[in-house]
């Protein structure tokens, strides 16, 4: 069931069996697999691919470029491809912004908490690896890569291109320094 009030953009249209709930933005160019779930008020941009079985909870944003597995949770308030923290300063002092033109691979069985973000890459992809399971209020900053089967808890923050191994627990509020391995 796709709700009267759902848009779609040019070449994007839902496989079989999804039901997308009200005021939902599908932009151009998108790729829904079969039995998708997407909530209320979620947007997602131009290019995603969201492969089958997966669940986007209400107010989710998803930005361009993304690429989401199978069976796939991303929780309500979740932020996916936004634009990273990148500054460079110049010479008056002030700080220019670097343009951010990766984006994030989410792979298998993933699970994203409530209001969490996932940072796109500068130049390289953020990578969310087969079964990572991340709780709520998480922070995941440009070009870092998550290992399979990794859990991460409550309001950890991982800073720009650490790379996190397999089958890693990372407790609540942990932070992870910038080019960690």
């Amino acid at each position: 069931t796709i709700h009267e009030s759902v848009v779609f953009g040019k070449n994007s249209k839902p496989a079989a069996n999804n039901y997308i709930r009200a005021h939902s933005i599908i932009g151009d160019n998108c790729l829904l697999g079969k039995n998708i779930q997407i909530g209320s008020n979620v947007s997602i941009g131009d290019n995603v691919v969201i492969g089958d079985n997966t669940i986007i909870h209400a107010n989710v944003s998803i930005e361009r470029n993304v690429k989401i597995g199978m069976n796939c949770v991303l929780f309500a308030g979740s932020r996916i491809g936004t634009d990273g923290f990148g500054y460079a300063p110049d010479n008056d002092g002030s700080w220019s912004k670097i343009p951010q033109t990766g984006s994030v691979i989410i792979e298998d069985d993933v699970h994203v908490g409530a209001n969490t973000t996932i940072d796109c890459g500068a130049i390289d992809n953020t990578v969310i690896k087969s079964g990572v399971k991340i709780d709520n209020l998480v922070h995941i900053a440009h070009n870092c890569v998550i290992g399979e089967n990794t859990i991460i808890a409550a309001m950890a923050g991982f800073a720009g291109s650490a790379k996190i191994g397999r089958s890693c627990m990372i407790g609540g509020g942990a932070k992870i320094g910038p080019n960690i391995f």
